[in-house]
């Protein structure tokens, strides 16, 4: 699974909100939920955030493994 609980800590160190986000870089309302849910996003997304938070990808997301179920 993709994960994006690294957005908001470098959001955070970058000292940019959310409300900023969507009013000064014209991010989607929807796409954030969209992140905040661990849900799919288009790449197109991740490459603005990168350069809006001047950071790496991998300061935006990581990959865990699933859980086995079985």
């Amino acid at each position: 699974m993709i994960k994006y609980d690294r957005l908001w800590s470098t959001m955070k160190d970058r000292e940019i909100s959310q409300y900023r986000l969507i009013k000064d870089y014209g991010v989607d309302k929807a796409q954030l939920h969209r992140l905040r849910k661990n849900m799919i996003v288009k790449t197109m997304i991740l490459n603005n955030l990168c350069r809006i938070l001047n950071c790496r990808i991998e300061d935006i997301m990581e990959y865990v493994p699933d859980e086995d179920t079985d």
